[in-house]
């Protein structure tokens, strides 16, 4: 069967991911409940430690490594070209990548290990380790994405889940109480996710059939630079600084007042649930943006946009709703935080997510149009601003969700007006 036909009934790609998804976020959660109730107080910490610093890695850089993938394997298939040699040229960019951010963690890696990972060199090491399997599996991911394969991009998602979470009950049913090994299978499962796909990355895509020459909205081979990977990079590690900072401050700011900062860290965790649902939404719409890009069929992105805007207000606006109604008690009951927050706070905070989810959205369509310089600017003035307030003074709690407000506003902004004259740009008629 034709890999362009589909089977009756399938899943759609955004349920399949989701799930995918859905599989890998509970058992990182699953994994750091095990290892805390099979280690000691401090070598619980320390894989606790671990987990967060991987997880800052991964999406804060290696993000970027799929979008380049998924970006340049659709980009070759709609030139009717096979991927290969530009894959080829994304792992090389990996290899340099993976080997700036090793050689970045040994240097640190004294002050990491002590202060940190509570002195254990071998999570350390397990931490190294992540390193590279991380870079294997985005890369893997952008491939994937990028030939829409998506039951393929789950099928690693769902096996990376499963293998920690196996990994980590093995090791509990066994009694082993050892931090480095704890993280070493943590980090080795991202292995057996990247074999769950190889099937799907086995099989060679077909290229799109290609008539005639692009159209004049074509998207220019520029933004396929070696050096393109690098505004992605640092617009992952923003991400990162924008969606999590703000409890890291309030904690910080709050040392008398630990409920409180529970209670708004607990807050932030609930509120940032529609973020993770909608986390897919990336790899599903960068091949078809890239491609229609090509093609220089402006009118196919604008009606994507249109489409993913409608979703983006509809999980967004429930969520922020609910974060409203519901969120001061489930704070309480679910997370057993004693201080109260108001329904105001939790709803502003929602509001901040909806914005988070539009800049998720919109960033997409940039990489597709050649426009990453425009991400890397609006997470740094987005980033400028959430700190800019962060550091004011008055009611840390306050501050923080005002800061939640305008830093994510700032980056949509900034993207949504690049978007606009990019595509006025690209759509604008080429003089003889």
């Amino acid at each position: 069967m034709s890999a362009d036909i589909m089977p009756p009934r399938r899943l759609s790609p955004a349920v399949v991911v989701g799930l995918g998804t859905l599989v890998l976020g509970a058992s990182g959660y699953a994994f750091v409940a095990i290892a805390g109730h099979s280690l000691s107080a401090v070598d619980a910490a320390a894989v606790a430690a671990f987990y967060l610093l991987v997880n800052i890695v991964g999406p804060g850089i290696f993000s970027a490594l799929e979008q380049q993938a998924s970006h340049a394997t659709s980009r070759a298939l709609a030139r009717g070209e096979r991927p290969g040699r530009a894959v080829r040229r994304v792992g090389r960019e990996g290899v340099v990548l993976t080997a700036v951010v090793v050689a970045v963690l040994v240097v640190v890696s004294p002050v990491l290990v002590e202060r940190s990972l509570k002195g254990s060199w071998s999570l350390f090491v397990a931490v190294v380790v992540a390193v590279v399997t991380s870079a294997a599996i985005y890369l893997a991911r952008g491939v994937l994405g990028g030939m829409r394969r998506f039951t393929g991009y789950a099928a690693t998602l769902a096996g990376e889940g499963f293998a920690r979470l196996s990994g980590a009950v093995v090791l509990a049913v066994l009694g082993v109480a050892v931090a480095g090994v704890f993280g070493l299978v943590f980090a080795l499962g991202t292995v057996v996710g990247v074999a769950a796909g190889a099937v799907w990355l086995r099989s060679r895509p077909s290229p799109a059939p290609v008539s005639g020459a692009p159209a004049s909205g074509a998207v220019s081979g520029g933004e396929d630079r070696v050096d393109s990977l690098v505004p992605l990079v640092m617009a992952g590690l923003l991400v990162q600084a924008v969606a999590n900072v703000a409890p890291i401050v309030v904690t910080a700011r709050l040392p008398r007042d630990a409920a409180l900062a529970l209670a708004f860290s607990s807050a932030f965790i609930l509120v940032r649930v529609p973020l993770f649902v909608f986390s897919p939404v990336q790899a599903l719409l960068l091949p078809g943006l890239t491609e229609a890009a090509t093609r220089g069929d402006l009118g196919a992105v604008r009606g994507v946009l249109r489409r993913i805007t409608v979703w983006v207000l509809v999980v967004g606006v429930l969520g922020a709703v609910g974060s409203a109604v519901l969120g001061p008690w489930a704070v309480r009951v679910f997370f057993g935080a004693e201080a109260p927050l108001s329904w105001v706070l939790m709803g502003a905070l929602g509001v901040g997510t909806i914005l988070l989810m539009v800049a998720q959205a919109v960033q997409p369509a940039l990489i597709a149009l050649g426009a990453r310089s425009a991400i890397t600017g609006s997470w740094v003035a987005g980033t400028a601003v959430l700190l800019g307030v962060l550091v004011l003074p008055g009611s840390p709690v306050v501050v923080a969700t005002v800061a939640q407000l305008g830093g994510p506003l700032v980056v949509a902004a900034g993207m949504a007006v690049a978007l606009g004259r990019r595509l006025a740009r690209v759509g604008a008629p080429h003089p003889a």
